[in-house]
């Protein structure tokens, strides 16, 4: 994890994505854990069904390249950008359940729900939402109290009823009542951005930076995920069921209002221009130290699956 800062970053994020999926593959074997009874197979089975399906590993990538901001490297970060990646698994498993955004599909593979059976989805996604909390309490994360407290209670917010959960129960109730701008705005920044938030503050904490750049560098995941999202809806308009590796047009045909549904394609391009240049902003006291991350915020805005 000691990359030279040369790399491109289409390199970093291969490398990182790459060290998460060997860390997340030696996390979840079936050996049980200190105070564990057994780990069940097929348990098990479908948590890995759902973290190692492949993926850009956005998430950890942001959290180890903001950690790096600051000379902080190693181990330690891995685990915690694995342990951030578990909970955006679980919430791809559930998302996918038929009781939420009902999906055959995620990554061009069948879903968990589907590959197994949804009672098992639902225990692997759990599985995979405490295992988290798990990865950073450990002591193999060799981290000071008070850091790993700060990481545990971001985590569990960015995760809960006022982030990333509390934003899919505001797009399950779009689909009965159209929010207006302001609120697909907020449902957005809750259920996509609160990770992505947490990622990018969270290198900053594993850095021991100071107040200014936590916030800075959460503006930043702010930016960004807005980014994310925006860019998502785009894809879901314009792009393929094929290229995308997952069903598409699904807002339309659910009636859920997007903010690229609202303006139109055109709009929106210009809004991810507006929100890089935002994210871009926001890293320049980093100098070059920052140049990985401008990449990252023109590859979300830009991309194409």
């Amino acid at each position: 994890m000691n990359e030279p800062l040369s790399l491109t970053f289409e390199d970093r994020l291969a490398i990182n994505a790459d060290a998460v999926e060997r860390l997340l593959r030696r996390l979840l074997d079936e050996r049980p854990r200190e105070g564990e009874i057994v780990r069940p197979a097929r348990l098990l089975a479908a948590m890995r069904h759902g973290a190692l399906n492949g993926g850009k590993r956005l998430r950890p990538f942001l959290l180890i390249e903001t950690a790096r901001l600051f000379d902080v490297q190693g181990e330690t970060v891995l685990r915690v950008a694995a342990a951030l990646e578990c909970v955006h698994c679980y919430s791809l498993i559930h998302d996918d359940l038929p009781s939420m955004d009902d999906d055959d599909l995620r990554r061009g593979q069948p879903t968990v729900h589907r590959a197994f059976d949804e009672a098992t989805a639902i225990l692997a996604g759990d599985s995979l939402l405490t295992y988290a909390f798990d990865i950073i309490a450990g002591e193999e994360t060799e981290l000071a109290a008070e850091t790993r407290i700060a990481l545990v209670r971001g985590l569990a917010r960015a995760a809960g009823a006022g982030g990333m959960a509390g934003g899919q129960a505001l797009d399950l109730a779009a689909e009965r009542e159209s929010p207006d701008e302001a609120g697909i705005v907020r449902l957005q920044a809750m259920k996509t951005g609160a990770l992505i938030r947490f990622a990018c503050e969270a290198g900053a904490v594993l850095g021991d930076a100071d107040a200014a750049d936590r916030d800075r560098l959460s503006a930043f995941g702010g930016a960004i995920g807005l980014a994310f999202q925006l860019a998502d809806d785009l894809l879901d308009m314009t792009a393929s069921s094929e290229s995308m590796g997952k069903a598409t047009g699904k807002d339309a045909a659910a009636g859920k209002a997007t903010l690229a549904g609202l303006h139109g394609e055109d709009w929106a391009r210009s809004q991810l221009d507006g929100l890089v240049a935002q994210a871009e902003d926001l890293l320049e006291p980093y100098g070059e130290k920052g140049t990985i991350l401008r990449q990252a915020a023109r590859f979300v805005a830009a991309r194409e699956n």
